[in-house]
C-alpha cells in the first residue's frame, strides 16, 4: 500500500477566550499522534496553505462557534474520498444478480417484504453517498448520513402507521414480528412501597431489591448521554425532575407510572438520573479541554500513536460548549421551554407508544428506537443550538432536527389516534390544579422578565436622561460659557489686557 501524500498545513481555529489560535508551524513533528514544534521561527509557517486548509466538519458549518484548538494536517485518504461510483457499481450488480440469475419465489408476502427492504437498501445507499453533511464528521460523515437516512425512513413508517386503522395498525406490527399484535398481559405496577417491611424476615429489604434490574443500568446510560447530548446541568435537572412529576401526574392512564415515592425520588433521580448527570458533566469537562490535534494514521511514526489515534477517531472531531442562557431574551427562553417541551414530550412517546401498539418493554424495538434517537438526538440538538445562537449564518434550522420535531408529533398522534380513551381520561382535580398553578408562574415570569423590566428600565433611564440634561445646562450657566465673553470683556477686552492697562 503507498504512502498517501499528506498536506500539511495548520487551520486556524477558535480558542478558549475566543480567538483564533495560531496555526501550526509546517515543521511540526508527530509523536504518538501530538504535535511537537521542530522550529520556533513563525516565518516558517505556511500561510498560503492556512488559507487554503479548511477542515470537513467546517466545510457547511462556522469554525466560529468552536471553543477549542484544533489542528488538522489535512490528509485525505482512501477512507475520506467519495465513493460514489463504486456504491453505484456494486448496486447495479446486485440489482442484476437479482433480476437475471435469481428466480422469483412465489410467495406473494415474502417478496412484498423483500421488495420493502430493497427500496429501504436504495435509499439507504443514495443518502449515504449524496446526502447533505451535518455539523459531526467523527468517526465519518458518511455514519451521519446513514442516521438521516433511517429518520426519513422511519418517519415514512410512522405516517403509514397512522393513516391505518387501529386495528390494521396493530396486526401489520405482525409482519415485523410475528410475535407481535397480541393485547399486553396486566402488571401490578407499585405494591408494596414499604422499604423495610418487616413482615418478610426472610429478607427485609425485598422491595429494593426487586426493584433494581435492567433498567437501572438503562436510566444511569440513558441521562448519561442525554447529558453528552444536552450540555447543561440545569436543563438536565430540569428535565428529570419534571418527567417525575409527569409519572406522578399521569399514572391513571399508564400502570408503569405507578411507582413508590422513593423509586421516583432516590432511585431514578438521585441515584439513577443524577449520577448519569454527573458523570456526563464530567465527559463533557474532558472535552472541553481535550487537545483537537489531527494527522494522518500514516504521518504517525509509532504504533502506540496509530492505536491512540485510531481510537481519538470515535470522539468529536472539535468541541462547542453550549450556553443556552435562556433569560438573556425572549426569543432564547421560548426556545428552551420548546426544546424541554419536545423533550418530555418524545419520553412519554416511549411509554405510550409501546402501549398502543401492543409492544412489550423488553422487545428488541423499544430498545431499537431509543438507540436510534441516541444517534440522531445529538445531531439535531446542535442544530437547534446553532438555529438559536446565530441566527443570522443559519437561517433554517438544521434537517436532522426537523425530522425529530417531526417524529415525535407524529408518534404523539399515533397515540391519540390509537387510543383516545386512555388519553381523555379526566386528570385529577388537585394535579390540574398544580399544573395550571405552575403554567401561571412561568408565564407570569415571562411577562415580567421580557415586557414589564424592559418597559421599566426604559422608563427609568429616560427619566435619568432628562434629568441629566438641565443639571448640565445649569451647570454651564453657572460656571460661565468659556467660549461666550462676558459683557465687561466685550467692551474692555480680556482680564489680561485690563491688568496690562492699569500697570
Amino acid at each position: 500500500m503507498t504512502k498517501p501524500e499528506s498536506r500539511k498545513s495548520g487551520v486556524a481555529a477558535m480558542s478558549s477566550t475566543g480567538k483564533c489560535a495560531t496555526s501550526a508551524p509546517a515543521n511540526a513533528q508527530v509523536n504518538n499522534g501530538a504535535l511537537e514544534p521542530g522550529c520556533p521561527d513563525q516565518s516558517t509557517y505556511i500561510k498560503a496553505n492556512v488559507m487554503k486548509q479548511t477542515s470537513r466538519e467546517s466545510m457547511n458549518w462556522r469554525n466560529s462557534g468552536e471553543d477549542c484548538e484544533v489542528y488538522d494536517d489535512g490528509t485525505n485518504t482512501f477512507f475520506w474520498r467519495a465513493h460514489t461510483v463504486t456504491v453505484l457499481f456494486i448496486l447495479t450488480c446486485a440489482l442484476v444478480y437479482v433480476t437475471l440469475l435469481e428466480e422469483t419465489p412465489q410467495d406473494t408476502a415474502y417478496n412484498t417484504k423483500r421488495g420493502i427492504v430493497a427500496s429501504i437498501l436504495v435509499f439507504l445507499c443514495f443518502g449515504v453517498t449524496q446526502a447533505k453533511d451535518g455539523p459531526f464528521t467523527r468517526p465519518h460523515p458518511a455514519y451521519w448520513r446513514f442516521w438521516l437516512c433511517v429518520t426519513v425512513v422511519y418517519e415514512l413508517f410512522l405516517i403509514f402507521i397512522l393513516f391505518q386503522t387501529v386495528h390494521d395498525g396493530r396486526q401489520f406490527m405482525k409482519y415485523i414480528d410475528p410475535k407481535l399484535g397480541v393485547p399486553l398481559p396486566e402488571r401490578d405496577y407499585g405494591g408494596n412501597c414499604l422499604m423495610y417491611d418487616p413482615g418478610n424476615t426472610t429478607d427485609p429489604f425485598h422491595n429494593i431489591w426487586d426493584k433494581i434490574d435492567g433498567f437501572v443500568p438503562a436510566h444511569f446510560l440513558g441521562w448519561y448521554i442525554k447529558t453528552l447530548v444536552i450540555r447543561d446541568w440545569w436543563m438536565c435537572m430540569i428535565i428529570s425532575v419534571m418527567f417525575e412529576f409527569l409519572e406522578y401526574s399521569l399514572e391513571h392512564q399508564l400502570p408503569n407510572f405507578s411507582e413508590c415515592w422513593w423509586d421516583h425520588w432516590i432511585m431514578d433521580v438521585l441515584v439513577c438520573n443524577g449520577l448519569g448527570i454527573y458523570c456526563g458533566m464530567k465527559t463533557l469537562g474532558w472535552l472541553s479541554m481535550k487537545p483537537y490535534q489531527w494527522q494522518g494514521l500514516w504521518n504517525i511514526p509509532t504504533y502506540k500513536g496509530k492505536i491512540k489515534r485510531i481510537a481519538f477517531q470515535f470522539t468529536p472531531y472539535s468541541w462547542v460548549k453550549f450556553e443556552w442562557k435562556p433569560a438573556s431574551n425572549l426569543r432564547r427562553w421560548l426556545a428552551v421551554l420548546g426544546i424541554i417541551f419536545m423533550f418530555l414530550l418524545a419520553e412519554l412517546n416511549t411509554f405510550y407508544l409501546k402501549f398502543v401498539l401492543w409492544m412489550p418493554p423488553e422487545h428488541y424495538l423499544v430498545l431499537l428506537r431509543l438507540v436510534f434517537f441516541v444517534n440522531v438526538g445529538g445531531v439535531a440538538m446542535r442544530e437547534i443550538y446553532d438555529f438559536m445562537d446565530d441566527p443570522k449564518f443559519h437561517k433554517k434550522l438544521g434537517q436532522q432536527a426537523w425530522l425529530v420535531a417531526a417524529i415525535t408529533v407524529t408518534e404523539f398522534l399515533i397515540v391519540v389516534k390509537y387510543d383516545p380513551n386512555t388519553i381523555m381520561l379526566p386528570i385529577p382535580f388537585f394535579i390540574t390544579q398544580c399544573w395550571f398553578l405552575g403554567i401561571l408562574l412561568i408565564f407570569t415570569w415571562t411577562l415580567w422578565r421580557f415586557f414589564i423590566r424592559d418597559i421599566t428600565l426604559r422608563y427609568k433611564e429616560t427619566r435619568r436622561r432628562k434629568q441629566e440634561v438641565p443639571s448640565d445646562r445649569d451647570r454651564s450657566l453657572g460656571n460661565g460659557n468659556p467660549s461666550t465673553p462676558s459683557g465687561r470683556s466685550k467692551l474692555n477686552g480680556s482680564s489680561e489686557t485690563v491688568r496690562q492697562r492699569k500697570s
